[in-house]
């Protein structure tokens, strides 16, 4: 199954019109609560210059790119992890994703229908938080109850297993999400708050350009930083409703575009790469026949398994890696030729692909 970032929030700070810009899709985006209720997933291409530098110098027939999937969950409110607002329907979505996108709403828009009172960004982060927070708070305590009816066996496993949930709960009764807990938590309990985290700031289009001049909107957004700080989590600045508009543009309007905006690329770039860091993935090429493709997989996977991500009978039958860095392969124009300068390195089972190996693989069945 593909990775997924599920986009998170409040009802109406704009998840499903960021999605659509993301996915090119037109799920309703309507002016009121729950609009969403059945997640939407969305498949993303990655834009990639190193690819298309691959192509130029190899000519294939086929150009393949990756993509990450997207996924829009319904808004949170006070009391989700109780059922409010269909809660627990809509945090059992959360559950199936590897990482979240945390949309929080910074636009003035007094036509928007909302669950809160005025615009804060962190008070609303803190209420998803909160209810990610006693959501888990359930899920350890039910596990922990369990757990602890299993002593009187003796296994060792479960006085350990306790400890560890223990130390969990602490960490939840403070507030904090698990994510930078230092707790090795059993991987069955699909806990929330372990998640990784990149919060978007859905902002006026005239906020772009200069984010920081406005002192009262940096006081309101300064609270977030901190607290992405805390989490290590980054934040990204964008307009959802002008990245919608962006997506249905063709190149060349989408360039002059963002050139009277006075920007460098449509925010959706920064997002797909902020969430390629977030998953930790690194993206390898292959050049074999008349297509040239990119792969993303999770830094440190070893040969063998990125070998299997082609196909299976490529892991199992695994011999070794004929490996070039992509940037030598464009300046000297064939793995031939790399060969030749003694840039082409043969590595084994053991060798952990690096983001931007271009990979020949060998194998027998």
């Amino acid at each position: 199954m593909p990775l997924q970032i599920g986009i998170v929030g409040l009802p109406n700070v704009g998840k499903s019109t960021l999605f659509n810009a993301l996915a090119r899709t037109s799920v309703p985006a309507a002016n009121y609560p729950f609009c969403t209720i059945e997640p939407n997933i969305g498949s993303v291409p990655i834009a990639d210059s190193r690819l298309l530098q691959i192509a130029e110098v190899i000519q294939p027939q086929i150009i393949t790119g990756s993509t990450i999937e997207f996924v829009d969950i319904a808004g949170l409110v006070k009391g989700a992890n109780h059922g409010e607002g269909l809660g627990n329907q809509f945090l059992s979505h959360i559950r199936q994703v590897d990482a979240l996108l945390h949309v929080v709403r910074l636009f003035t828009d007094e036509n928007t229908a909302s669950t809160v009172t005025g615009i804060d960004p962190v008070r609303d982060a803190d209420i998803v938080d909160t209810e990610l927070i006693l959501a888990d708070m359930e899920t350890v305590q039910n596990r922990f109850e369990k757990t602890e009816k299993l002593l009187k066996t003796g296994e060792p496993w479960v006085k350990k297993e306790l400890q560890t949930l223990e130390a969990a709960l602490k960490v939840l009764n403070k507030g904090t999400p698990l994510r930078n807990a230092a707790v090795e938590l059993p991987q069955d309990l699909f806990l929330l708050t372990t998640k990784p985290v990149l919060y978007v700031i859905n902002v006026d289009e005239d906020q772009l350009a200069a984010p920081d001049s406005d002192a009262a909107v940096d006081a309101l957004v300064q609270p977030l930083r901190d607290k992405a700080a805390r989490e290590h989590a980054e934040i990204i600045a964008l307009a959802a409703a002008l990245e919608a508009e962006l997506a249905q543009l063709q190149p060349d309007d989408q360039a002059l575009f963002l050139e009277e905006l006075g920007l460098p690329e449509p925010g959706l770039q920064v997002v797909v790469r902020a969430g390629l860091r977030l998953l930790r993935l690194i993206t390898f090429y292959t050049v074999k026949g008349k297509e040239t493709r990119s792969w993303i997989i999770p830094e440190g996977t070893k040969a063998p398994v990125a070998a299997g991500k082609i196909h299976t009978d490529m892991e199992r039958g695994f011999i070794r890696a004929e490996v070039v860095a992509w940037d030598e392969l464009v300046r000297l124009g064939s793995f031939a030729a790399a060969r030749e300068q003694g840039l082409l390195r043969i590595e084994g089972r053991d060798y952990a692909i690096e983001d931007g190996d271009v990979v020949q693989f060998r194998f027998n069945v």
